[in-house]
């Protein structure tokens, strides 16, 4: 079964999401998909991934894999190349579903749990304005969540006060302000809420510090990276004196990124995402790792029905899961819209897709959309088989 095509798929109403579709010599489609920064995601996929996974077969994922990844590490692959690289290897993985009828969970070597703990991030899009409810009455947010059968919540109610010093300096006033929705949460339903606190790698460590002995008597879940993923010394410090657990890093992407911070001990939780780490298969790896060390592992989620249901596979299957996070404001409102798949929370958990592959079918509607835009790599592809590392270039000989 050969790579036919690649097509790229964005909705102006969803500029962070691009949605990417393998299509094959058999007329099998397989879904991927990446978030944010997606100018140069696409520009990577069709440039110069396209080129070389075109006409190869599609069900050597490793393989093709690591023929692009010998290829990108030439000038340096962590960015945008690696987003491309982990929305067409999903896609992959969705296609190897198909093809043997089978969900990911199966293919991966079946499940070690039957339902996924789940934390709401409090974004907000569209009627859900998870957001703006925090920053309101972060208490009431907490109940309605509660409702919905939602047990952890993140919110980030520290980051506007880096502003100023740009995450130098901040003050005892501004370290209480940061506090309010905190408290309103606990004064509203207890304990009953699990609370994360997002930082956005934007302080320093003073900083950090201060902020982590003021939430400490509030029983938090855990602070998300609270400096930049680079400073690995620096955080692994904020770790060792607070009691607070630290996660790190969806920042770091590919085993070899986060092989130094997983030894090295640097945060109590790691954290990765599959659609920017480069895929499926390497977040198993990195949750292998982790494991070996004893660590738990959290799965960063904030894209749309792809990714999420390929992080219920993953959840499914990763022995040392935490959570995964996912986004009541998406879920309720733009993956009807563009898919079948509606994900709901019961009892603190997600259930899991039943496949085959991932499970999740665009809709048709979605697919006439006015707003949609579309881009097409065909053809036999550059690369002529070749699986080496190298210059996959055809050279005339020298005269």
């Amino acid at each position: 079964m050969k790579i036919a095509a690649i097509e790229t798929l964005q909705w102006a109403e969803y500029p962070r999401l691009m949605v990417v579709r393998v299509h094959t010599d058999t007329g099998l489609i397989g879904l991927g998909e990446t978030v944010d920064k997606i100018p140069g995601a696409k520009g990577a996929l069709h440039g110069t991934i396209a080129p070389l996974v075109l006409g190869q077969d599609a069900l050597d994922i490793e393989g093709l894999w690591r023929f692009v990844m010998d290829n990108l590490m030439y000038h340096g692959y962590a960015g945008a190349e690696t987003r491309a690289l982990s929305a067409l290897e999903v896609a992959l993985w969705d296609l190897m579903g198909k093809v043997y009828n089978a969900p990911l969970y199966h293919l991966l070597g079946g499940r070690t749990r039957t339902r996924i703990p789940t934390y709401n991030t409090c974004i907000g899009f569209g009627p859900v304005q998870d957001y703006a409810a925090w920053h309101h009455d972060a208490g009431a947010l907490a109940k309605s969540l509660l409702d919905e059968g939602i047990r952890a919540m993140k919110i980030w109610p520290f980051d506007a006060y880096s502003e100023a010093s740009f995450g130098q300096y901040i003050s005892p006033a501004d370290v209480e302000r940061g506090l309010i929705p905190v408290k309103q949460i606990r004064d509203a339903v207890g304990l009953e809420m699990e609370i994360g606190i997002e930082c956005h790698f934007r302080w320093n460590r003073a900083s950090i510090e201060r902020i982590a002995r003021a939430l400490e008597p509030f029983h938090i879940l855990f602070m998300e990276d609270v400096l930049p993923a680079v400073h690995a010394d620096e955080i692994k410090a904020v770790s060792q004196r607070t009691t607070i657990p630290i996660i790190g890093s969806e920042l770091l992407m590919t085993r070899w990124q986060l092989r130094d911070w997983i030894a090295n001990g640097v945060s109590q939780i790691v954290m990765t995402d599959p659609v920017w780490n480069g895929g499926i298969a390497e977040t198993r790896k990195i949750a292998s790792m982790a494991e070996a060390f004893g660590l738990p592992i959290v799965l960063h989620n904030v894209a749309g029905p792809i990714c999420h249901a390929a992080c219920m596979h993953l959840g499914a299957h990763i022995p040392n899961l935490y959570y995964v996070e996912s986004v009541r404001a998406f879920y309720k409102t733009y993956f009807p819209i563009l898919s079948d798949f509606a994900p709901a929370v019961h009892d603190g958990h997600l259930a899991i897709p039943e496949g085959p592959g991932l499970g999740v079918t665009l809709g048709e509607d979605a697919l006439k959309r006015p707003d949609l835009t579309r881009q097409l790599s065909e053809g036999e592809g550059l690369a002529k088989g070749r699986r080496a590392m190298g210059d996959h270039w055809a050279v005339e000989e020298i005269r």
